[in-house]
């Protein structure tokens, strides 16, 4: 039986990148799982540790080598492995020789195919100690390091200098070269209170043996839990809630070792500035949690954490108010100076800002924007001036020092400078809206005209970038194409909004002047769309079959393809589906191999069957048509799965393709009248089994 140890791991290192470090630390452990897998070597659980110094991957129950195995080899088939004369081929010896024994300790190999040459050997298990720095070396040289550094005179590289290395299987070293460090069971404590070496026994132990013996905090998740609490607890220790954002939260606890809430405050005379700029201050320059009151608004106190226990706290505080008031004081300079020239004022100066080479400028992009949001918005019947006052608008707030400094402010400054100069609220609420979605699930503009100006600079954009020849490839997607994709296709399905796409597309790219091949370029922007609505559908658990059969009849209403989206995953759940599909299916297929048929008449149809179907797919035709023209894609499909008895029967009686030529037409024309009729809402025939 095999023995199962414990393995542990830690690469310690100088302070490593704060934003990176999660995705570091679980690469690490990926790559070394993998490895584990890969070489057969089983265990139990697996989990990563990692702190501002220290990358560790723990693993549970490591077994102490591969399990042995029989291996066969296949060699030459039988006629092959002999001369003429009976002695053994070229190709039969070498095959011995390449498993190394000798022809005479081959076997036969009998199979209904034939028979072969063939060797079975037993192969021992290699000891884990053998494989295991080879895989932690390959994991290392595979994670996700934008740049590399070396350091010193020494050749190996990292993202930052490596300081010591401990590899433990079980109670034993397991000794080895990493990156240039020689491994052992000594790793080291907090910089400043215990900068010492400290010595890990087990590696069952070593959370608790860094945590006692060396105040550090191994497990990133539980630094993470001990700063939202600290920082919750300090926040209502002054009235408070704290303002605590994931991203913000693992950065935090990607800097600490041993956090320590520390509480502090600025001039409440700074509350007069919008509060986002106080929270980006915060968060984005110092790394603070800014704090609350019950009703969303900001105290004049934030929370901040520092990596040592300090006897003296209160100089740690004041430090941290010395250095946030000149930042809040330039803040609110920026406020007050950019109040100074409204939004409108500042519109001309955007011709000064290069968009793209072959675009234009920025301002040239605010007038196709302008034209698109007309255009948008006449075909959804919305307020067609307002739309155009945000479109004008939209980006004059890039030109304000306060979007200078806090580039994530875009849109919103624009917000808060449109209504203290009187601005309609839709508009100025559309100068932020127009960037939602911001990422993945966030919320989409709330208010139409927000929601017209957020599809119109997007498919500008979009339509731009691609008939300027920068169609993203890969993981390269430089202006966020696939990002401005599914956001208009969200802010459309999300919001109910009725809106032929493909004609958007072809507006828009009529509005540019350079030259390009505008009927490929509209094609490829439409797929490149619906390539995103694929995928958007397959997360919102539909198939790729029910997403096929409604790509086939080609909707250009990203709203309405929901619909039939829907009825189609409604349609498939009926007592009738498989039947009706599999029949669509032999339907196209008969079609497809045959002459484009005339109509059909009852009286030209001679079996019971085939006249039966023709007069209750005449009614269906009836039926639909209203449930056509109210979308009702659902009612229309399970209308037509009444015709199931029908179709069957047709089936079972009929032959399509008879002798008659003006019967076989007739039979074919009715096929053609029942396949058009499932195809108002998809083609079923697409559905899988």
């Amino acid at each position: 039986m095999i023995e199962q140890q414990n393995l542990l791991f830690e690469l310690g290192s100088e302070e490593l990148p704060p934003k990176t470090l999660l995705k570091l630390s679980n690469a690490l452990l990926d790559g070394i799982v993998q490895g584990l897998n890969a070489a057969e070597l089983g265990f139990t659980a697996s989990k990563a540790y990692c702190t501002p110094r220290r990358l560790a991957v723990f693993i549970e129950n490591l077994a102490s080598s591969q399990p042995d195995k029989t291996v066969e080899k296949r060699g030459p088939a039988i006629q092959a492995a002999f001369a003429p004369d009976g002695s053994p081929s070229k190709a039969a010896l070498g095959f011995a020789s390449s498993c190394g024994t000798t022809f005479e300790q081959l076997e036969r190999l009998k199979t209904d195919k034939g028979e072969w040459l063939s060797y079975t050997q037993a192969v021992k298990g290699q000891n884990t100690e053998e494989l295991i720095a080879d895989i932690i070396r390959a994991s290392i040289a595979n994670l996700p390091i934008a740049k590399r550094m070396r350091w010193g005179s020494f050749t190996t590289e990292f993202v930052r200098p490596v300081h010591w290395a401990v590899l433990l299987y079980g109670d034993k070293v397991i000794e080895t070269e990493i990156l240039g460090l020689h491994t052992g069971r000594e790793s080291r404590g907090h910089r400043f209170h215990a900068p010492h070496s400290v010595s890990i026994d087990k590696p069952e132990n070593y959370a608790d043996i860094l945590y006692t013996q060396g105040k550090v905090i191994a497990d990133i998740e539980q630094r993470k839990a001990i700063i939202k609490d600290a920082a919750t607890s300090a926040a209502a220790n002054v009235g408070g809630i704290a303002h605590i954002e994931a991203d913000l939260l693992e950065e935090i606890a990607a800097l600490n070792e041993f956090p320590v809430p520390i509480t502090g405050g600025f001039h409440d005379r700074f509350l007069a500035l919008p509060a986002e700029v106080l929270i980006t201050t915060m968060q984005t320059n110092q790394k603070y949690f800014p704090v609350k009151n019950a009703d969303s608004g900001l105290l004049a106190h934030f929370i901040t954490f520092s990596n040592i226990e300090s006897t003296r706290p209160e100089s740690i505080q004041q430090g941290n108010e010395r250095v946030v008031t000149p930042r809040l004081a330039d803040a609110e300079f920026f406020w007050n100076q950019d109040r100074k020239q409204t939004l409108a004022e500042r519109v001309l100066s955007l011709s000064n800002i290069v968009f793209q080479e072959k675009l234009g400028t920025v301002a040239d992009k605010t007038h196709r924007v302008i034209k698109l949001a007309e255009f948008i918005a006449q075909h959804l019947n919305a307020d067609v001036e307002l739309a155009k006052r945000a479109a004008l608008l939209a980006k004059a707030d890039l030109l304000t020092s306060m979007v200078g400094e806090f580039g994530n402010l875009q849109g919103i400054m624009g917000r808060y400078y449109a209504l203290v100069e009187g601005e309609a609220s839709e508009v100025a609420w559309a100068l932020e809206e127009q960037y939602f979605p911001k990422q993945s699930g966030s919320p989409t503009a709330s208010s139409t005209t927000g929601q017209i100006l957020a599809i119109a600079e997007k498919i500008d954009t979009l339509t731009g970038i691609f008939s300027a020849g920068l169609i993203p490839t890969g993981d390269k997607d430089p202006y966020a194409l696939r990002r401005a994709a599914l956001g208009s296709l969200r802010t459309l399905i999300e919001n109910d909004l009725t809106l032929d796409i493909r004609r958007v597309i072809e507006f828009s790219l009529s509005l540019f002047t350079h030259s390009f091949d505008v009927e490929n370029t509209e094609t490829a922007v439409v797929d490149f769309v619906f390539d995103r609505l694929k995928g958007y559908c397959l997360d919102k658990g539909y198939s790729a079959d029910e997403f096929d059969a409604v790509m086939t009849v080609k909707p250009t209403d990203p709203l309405d393809f929901m619909q039939r989206l829907a009825a189609v995953k409604a349609f498939r759940q009926l007592p009738e589906a498989e039947s009706l599909a599999a029949a669509n299916k032999r339907i196209r297929n008969i079609l497809k191999k045959s002459e484009s048929p005339a109509a059909a008449t009852i009286g030209a149809l001679v079996e019971a069957a085939e006249v039966q179907l023709l007069t209750s797919a005449k009614q269906s035709a009836v039926d639909i048509a209203p449930l056509l023209a109210q979308h009702d894609y659902s009612a229309t499909l399970a209308r037509l799965a009444a015709l199931r008895n029908d179709v069957d029967a047709f089936f079972d009686s009929v032959m399509v393709m008879c002798d008659d030529v003006e019967l076989r037409a007739n039979r074919l024309a009715l096929l053609n009248l029942l396949s058009e009729q499932f195809l108002t809402c998809a083609d079923i025939s697409k559905l899988q089994s």
